[in-house]
Formats: structure tokens, C-alpha cells, sequence
């Protein structure tokens, strides 16, 4: 055989080799240590967003260079919030209005485009972003706006299957990235704002079937294989009347999962309406906790059945619109006890146990915290209840309750924004914001696919030269080892690496690199619109490339009062920047 033949059958067997290259559940649990890809939402299922990769470090992260863009086109120019997903020299990103884009990673050229086919009447609540997909098999998964999850074939952008989730017109939606757990796609609904009740999905990522649904809200049947299986809690233990039927409890941002203890965790939204007094939480009784669970909640659940093994409640009795929601990380701390941790919307930071969900320790991330004094030895917040809003049919005219200042803001000290967990240093990089509310409740009544707050606000800044803050934690004592303030409100994710670096970006479009010692910027590149995006950083050819999603936009422009008038003049926009450190700039300093 001539050479010219053994070419052929080698680039012949190559071929095929790639073109049976699937994702494994072991590919998805080695993620983090498989430098060559990111298959997972969170760079890893314990979403530390951490790298191993140290060829990019603080001495020459100054040499860091484009090495291509991706712009996402047409007028459909939202806020861009995903992270992208690589496997198999493909990277895989979505887009506002439920688009997924397949991209070749050397090049930066398109290999196909899907758009979802969105009905009209969708109740997005807070802008029509896409945080990212899911890839196992041969399919890529992601989240429609309408309440949809979609299987494609990764190669071919073709359709696999199409699962309806609930109903859109009664105010559902989905916006998160879907997590695979042992050839299962779990995802969450959106919608709290419209008096939805949340649930946690399993689908079979082969042919689309729903293994289990757990509802969040006490008094809702679960199911499994189609089956009634358990209620979730106790009809009436915490809700008053019927009101559990209409409870929020969304879980609009997905999970995270532990191998070890084999337990998805998982948050739940606020409880609906926003009206506390409504729902028994603003004065309750011998008969009623007001706690209105599972709303405001992390919670543990068997990925085998859904069933709910634990849960611990970050703001029971919630009035404030302090979602649960926000990541649970898995992490070791550094006296070897594995930890969950998680920065709340409600400004505090819990460290949990991670076999049992038990307590350990609680502290605030934010400044001028008015809502509560402090969580006490069980976890439970000690409430200033003069800061609660107050009940408007105790008011004379009965059209509003007493207005109070409240800090944070309704969009929390820490909103959906990733936060990361250095195993470097040990300590969380956590990207938050400094503002307060006025707040009120009103009347509300619920009809089907309207909103149902029952409250009004206005969110202002406690500070004249800032809102953001981008802050070093160690998770063991609480205290803050740095801030990097900024002008606009963080919004985008963080990751840290092994060569010291803290990635985020900016609303007014800066993707910078911080020192993980100091905070200092040691780079920065300017994208031309708002980051709200998630950094990734990958191995290729020797060298190593981050990337970062490009276009303003979330929910601060739409329900940031005073704050989002500060910032209207920063322009929408969707690109993909790809970063690398060529090879021969990695020793220069």
C-alpha cells in the first residue's frame, strides 16, 4: 500500500473514530479535570467554575489575544447570559429567544444555527435569555421560552425530540441550562412572578420520557414513571388556605450535583405572591408557621425518584422577594469537610454540610443588611419585622402597606450570577451588588397568565461610586479579602484558575482578569457591549483559550428603577469572544 493510501484509511479511521465519539457519564463527571472540554454548565456538576489550567497565570495573562468572534446576528440582540459547552472540536452556545448555535472552536465558523419556533404570548419575566445547554450521547439539550426542552442531534442541529414542560400561557417558562445525572436531563421551570408552582424534571435524555417531577411547594402530588408517587411535604403545614396552589417556588436556575452522597441540589424560587401577609408569613399563628415551603429552599433530592431527602430554607416567612434559588457548590474546606456552599439573594453566605444539608455557619456578603439582624445557631433569620412591608388592609385605605427601605434590593445581593470556588486559594470569589428597595405590598388576586406580586418597589444604590462588587470570601471565617467595586451592577459569572486569575466581565463591557490574592486587574479587553455571560477556559493545541459571552441586557435594564435609568446608555449587542495565549508569549513576561 502506498503512502498516499495510508493516508487516506488513517484520516478514513480518524473520521470515524470522531463520529462515534459520544458524552459519557464519566465524561461528565471528570469534566474539571479534563482540560480539552467543558461538558458541563458550571465547569463541573459541583459548579466550582474552577480550572486546573495554569499555562495562563498572572505573569502573562497580559499576553492574552482574540483568536476569533462569533456574532449572534439579525435584531435578536438581548441579554447574552450562557456559558458555552466544547466536546469533539465543537463548541455549543444558546441565545436570547432560544437559539442554539453549533460553532467549530479552531475557527470560529458556524456549523449550524437552531431557533425554537416561540408562540406569541410567551411571559418571559425577566428578559429572554438563554443560560446555556447540556450535551450527553449524541444530543445536545436545551430550554425554550415557552416551557419547552429540546434534544438535537449535536452533529446536525436536527430535532431528537420536543418535550412540553407546562404551559406557557399560564406563565411558565424555562431560561436555565439543563444538567444530565445518569442519562437523565433535569431542569426547572420558570415563571414565579405569574403564580406558578415549582417543579424539578427528569426526562430520559434518549427518547424524551419524564421519569419524575417534584414539585417545590408543600401539598403538590410528585410523580414517577407516570405515576402519583409522593406529596411534597404537608398539605397545609405552611400555607394557608389554598394558597399553595398558585406558591411560586420557580426553580428558574438549575442545580448542582454531589457523586458522593448521590444528591442533586437544586433551589426554589419566591414564594407567590410577593404580599407576605397574604400567605400567612407577615403575622403567623398557632396553626400556621408562615415558613411557606418548599419556596426560598435549597433542596436535596434522590436523582433516582425525585424524592426529597432534605432541604434548608434560606428565607422562611419570605417578604422581600428573596429567591432561593442561587448555586449550591460542592467544596472541601480546608480542615477537610465537605461542604455546600451558597451565596443567597437575602445578602447572607450559608455553609451547609454536604451529607445532610445540617447548618454550619452563616454570614453576611453585602453591606447595610436591614431586613434581618443576623441567622441564628439553627440557620434561621432573626428579622427586624419593622422592615417588613407591611399589610396593606391594615392600612386605612387599604390600596398599600407601610412602605419600608429595605437592603438588598429585590435583585438580591447576589442575583442568578455564578459565583466560583478557588481550590487554589480556598476561598469563593463572589460577584455581587450593593443596593436597597423601597417596597410595598398591595391587594392581589390570582388570574391565570397575569403578573401576581402584590407589591410595588423602587431599587436605589446605597453608594454614589458604585454597585457592583466583586468579593474574595473565605468560606471558613466570613471575612471578605478583597472587593473590586464597580460602577454598573455585576451580572456576569466568575471563574477562577490554577494560575491564580479571577475572570468576570462588566456592563459596561469589560472582561477583566483579577489577581485571586489582591483583586488587582491584571487584564482587561473591552467587547464593545455588556458581559452577563459566563467565562470558560479550555486546552487546544498546546495552548490555552477562555472565552466569554458578549450582549447587556437580564433583568436590571427591565426592573432596575433608578438603577437602570443610571445605566440605559450601555448598548445591547451578541458576540462571542474567544481568547488564547499563543505559545511562544506564555513564558514572556
Amino acid at each position: 500500500m502506498n503512502r498516499f493510501a495510508i493516508s487516506v484509511c488513517a484520516a478514513i479511521l480518524a473520521t470515524g473514530t470522531a463520529a462515534q465519539a459520544q458524552v459519557t457519564n464519566e465524561d461528565i463527571a471528570n469534566d474539571q479535570a479534563n482540560t480539552s472540554q467543558v461538558v458541563t454548565n458550571g465547569m463541573g456538576r459541583d459548579l466550582q467554575r474552577y480550572s486546573p489550567l495554569d499555562m495562563l497565570n498572572k505573569d502573562n495573562v497580559k499576553n492574552l489575544v482574540p483568536a476569533w468572534a462569533f456574532s449572534l446576528g439579525g435584531e435578536k440582540q438581548r441579554g447574552q447570559e450562557a456559558q458555552p459547552i466544547i466536546y469533539d472540536g465543537v463548541m455549543y452556545i444558546t441565545g436570547s429567544y432560544s437559539r442554539l448555535f453549533a460553532i467549530d472552536v479552531k475557527t470560529g465558523k458556524e456549523l449550524w444555527q437552531y431557533d425554537a419556533r416561540l408562540p406569541e404570548g410567551i411571559l418571559p419575566c425577566c428578559d429572554v435569555v438563554n443560560r446555556g445547554a447540556a450535551i450527553y450521547g449524541d444530543n445536545v439539550y436545551f430550554g425554550t421560552l415557552d416551557a419547552r426542552i429540546v434534544a438535537l442531534d449535536r452533529k446536525t442541529g436536527d430535532v431528537v425530540w420536543r418535550k412540553k414542560m407546562e404551559d406557557y400561557k399560564a406563565g411558565y417558562s424555562y431560561t436555565a441550562a439543563p444538567m444530565i445525572v445518569d442519562g437523565k436531563v433535569i431542569v426547572g421551570n420558570s415563571g414565579g412572578e405569574f403564580g406558578v408552582v415549582g417543579a424539578v424534571y427528569a426526562y430520559d435524555a434518549e427518547n424524551g420520557d419524564l421519569i419524575w417531577k417534584r414539585p417545590t411547594i408543600e401539598g403538590h402530588m410528585g410523580e414517577l414513571n407516570g405515576e402519583p408517587s409522593t406529596m411534597t411535604g404537608e398539605l397545609n403545614a405552611t400555607w394557608p388556605g389554598d394558597m399553595w396552589q398558585t406558591g411560586g417556588g420557580a426553580t428558574w436556575l438549575g442545580g448542582s450535583y454531589d457523586a458522593e452522597t448521590d444528591t442533586i441540589l437544586i433551589g426554589a424560587g419566591n414564594p407567590a405572591p410577593w404580599n407576605s401577609w397574604l400567605r400567612g408569613a407577615g403575622e403567623p399563628n398557632e396553626n400556621n408557621s408562615g415558613d411557606n415551603l418548599y419556596a426560598a429552599s435549597r433542596i436535596a433530592l434522590d436523582p433516582a425518584t425525585g424524592e426529597i431527602k432534605w432541604h434548608f430554607q434560606t428565607t422562611p416567612r419570605e417578604g422581600w422577594d428573596f429567591d432561593g434559588v442561587n448555586e449550591v457548590v460542592a467544596y472541601t474546606d480546608r480542615d477537610g469537610n465537605k461542604r455546600w456552599g451558597t451565596a443567597d439573594r437575602n445578602g447572607f453566605f450559608y455553609v451547609l454540610n454536604r451529607e445532610d444539608g445540617d447548618f454550619v455557619n452563616a454570614y453576611p456578603f453585602v453591606e447595610q443588611i436591614s431586613w434581618a439582624s443576623g441567622i441564628d445557631e439553627n440557620g434561621r433569620p432573626i428579622y427586624i419585622e419593622d422592615n417588613r412591608p407591611g399589610n396593606p388592609s391594615a392600612a386605612a385605605d387599604g390600596d398599600k402597606g407601610e412602605i419600608v427601605f429595605a437592603v438588598p434590593g429585590f435583585l438580591g445581593g447576589k442575583n442568578w450570577m455564578p459565583m466560583s470556588f478557588s481550590q487554589r486559594t480556598g476561598n469563593f470569589y463572589i460577584p455581587s451588588n450593593e443596593w436597597g428597595m423601597d417596597i410595598w405590598n398591595e391587594p392581589i388576586t390570582y388570574k391565570k397568565g397575569a403578573a401576581y406580586l402584590g407589591a410595588g418597589f423602587t431599587i436605589k444604590p446605597l453608594f454614589e461610586d458604585h454597585i457592583g462588587a466583586l468579593k474574595a470570601m473565605d468560606p471558613d471565617t466570613g471575612e471578605i479579602l478583597w472587593q473590586y467595586n464597580n460602577g454598573a451592577p455585576l451580572w456576569a459569572g466568575v471563574m477562577t484558575t490554577a494560575g491564580g486569575l479571577v475572570f468576570t466581565g462588566t456592563p459596561e463591557g469589560r472582561f477583566i482578569a483579577l489577581d485571586d490574592e489582591t483583586g488587582e486587574v491584571l487584564w482587561e479587553f473591552q467587547t464593545g457591549s455588556g458581559i452577563v455571560g459566563q467565562p470558560i477556559t479550555w486546552e487546544q493545541d498546546g495552548e490555552q483559550f477562555v472565552a466569554i459571552m458578549s450582549g447587556w441586557g437580564g433583568a436590571v435594564p427591565l426592573w432596575g428603577g433608578e438603577v437602570a435609568k443610571q445605566v440605559s446608555y450601555l448598548n445591547q449587542g451578541g458576540m462571542l469572544w474567544t481568547f488564547r495565549l499563543p505559545k511562544e508569549l506564555a513564558a514572556v513576561q
